[in-house]
């Protein structure tokens, strides 16, 4: 007798070549963060040919479809982004993006075609699903205010466990890479402003120089991961931005800094803004100026829930896929507020690419897709059935 696993299998590998259409017209027409207008129609259109019903998100963008089960059970999430970058693409594909300055350079076009194919996957076992699975198309990951847009909207609401994705290049086709506990960082970002006092570059000594007082504390701040972290806590403290002055012979009256912090730990999460504050504060202090930190906490770590993960590595066990430890990254992912809220698992899904995210060269192997699809159909169903 015939599983619904191996189902999943055959019928995903049937729709590959549809999902490699769908994907790659959303790569023709990326659209930045909320403004994934003509995203949004797509995937609507797509949903509605499968006979996907689809629920009110209250949101300019972004799509929340349904699959109920015929039998009683709980609420699964499964998570796609469907935003792009504003990057110019460079890959010379022949559906490389028509919008100049805008590209799908982080994948989310794969996201959104693999979860495409899972609803239609559930969609035509509706019958065997005990429980109902909702799948968020969700706008604006890569400026970190989707997720939160979301939950307000109230999408989460009777969930009982979520699951997401994201893109490997680093990983063949066929590979999955699951763990429990952190697998990417939080996000914070600061900016610091340095008062000194300006004047002419031929005399420095009437003048308390800014852009002296800046590249000291750049330096100070490593010693907050060298010296201040414990060892066994990761972070990174990276200054992106660094801005004084408007002409070559004039020294300014202030400079600014800009950058981000990242760490799993919420112990050392908390810790680094006070610490942080004290450095910043008593450098700009030995040089006869002032500095003022601004603090902005953007996004948790992504935490692994560990059922959910064992769930997802049964899944992918199911699947046939080559199970691998994951490797975690300090890249940041608002699927983290949904796993404040619900138990969940986030994953890299093997796509063989040859650059990272990000890069204007980036591609992956659409191969990919079907299996993607197979992979996160087969976790719904496991997860209603042990959820329930």
């Amino acid at each position: 007798m015939t599983t619904i696993s191996a189902f999943f299998r055959e019928q995903a590998a049937s729709l590959g070549s549809r999902l490699i259409e769908m994907r790659r017209e959303l790569h023709m027409h990326p659209e930045l963060s909320n403004e994934e207008h003509d995203t949004t129609a797509r995937i609507r259109s797509w949903l509605t040919e499968a006979g996907i019903r689809m629920l009110d998100l209250k949101l300019p963008t972004g799509v929340l479809a349904e699959i109920k089960g015929t039998h009683p059970g709980p609420t699964i999430m499964l998570r796609a982004d469907i935003d792009a970058l504003p990057v110019n693409e460079e890959t010379g594909l022949p559906f490389a993006s028509t919008v100049p300055g805008k590209m799908h350079a982080c994948g989310h076009d794969f996201h959104t075609a693999s979860m495409i194919g899972a609803a239609k996957l559930l969609q035509e076992h509706a019958g065997e699903l005990h429980g109902t699975v909702r799948i968020l198309f969700q706008p604006a990951e890569e400026l970190a205010v989707g997720a939160r847009a979301v939950i307000e909207a109230g999408a989460l609401e009777g969930g009982a466990a979520g699951f997401g994705m994201h893109n490997k290049p680093g990983l063949p086709v066929g590979t999955g890479g699951i763990r429990t506990g952190p697998l990417m960082a939080s996000v914070d970002r600061f900016e610091i402003e340095g008062f000194g006092k300006g004047g002419h570059a031929g005399m420095p000594d009437t003048t308390i120089d800014p852009v002296v007082v800046s590249s000291a504390i750049v330096g100070a701040l490593q010693t907050l991961v060298s010296r201040n972290a414990s060892p066994q806590h990761a972070a990174v403290v990276s200054v992106c931005k660094l801005q004084a002055g408007s002409t070559w012979n004039v020294i300014p009256d202030t400079g600014v800094l800009e950058g981000t912090v990242r760490t799993f730990q919420r112990e050392a999460r908390e810790k680094i803004p006070g610490q942080m504050k004290r450095v910043v504060e008593s450098v700009a202090a030995g040089y006869g100026a002032e500095a003022r930190l601004k603090w902005t906490s953007m996004l948790p770590a992504v935490n692994n829930d560990a059922r959910m993960a064992e769930i997802m590595h049964s899944a992918a066990a199911a699947q046939g896929l080559q199970i691998v430890e994951a490797a975690p990254s300090m890249g940041g992912e608002d699927f983290a507020l949904y796993q404040e809220r619900l138990p969940g698992c986030f994953i890299w899904m093997g796509t063989g690419g040859t650059e990272q995210w990000h890069h204007p060269k980036f591609t992956l192997n659409e191969d990919a897709l079907s299996i993607s699809a197979a992979l996160f159909a087969e976790a719904a169903v496991q997860a209603l059935k042990s959820v329930g």
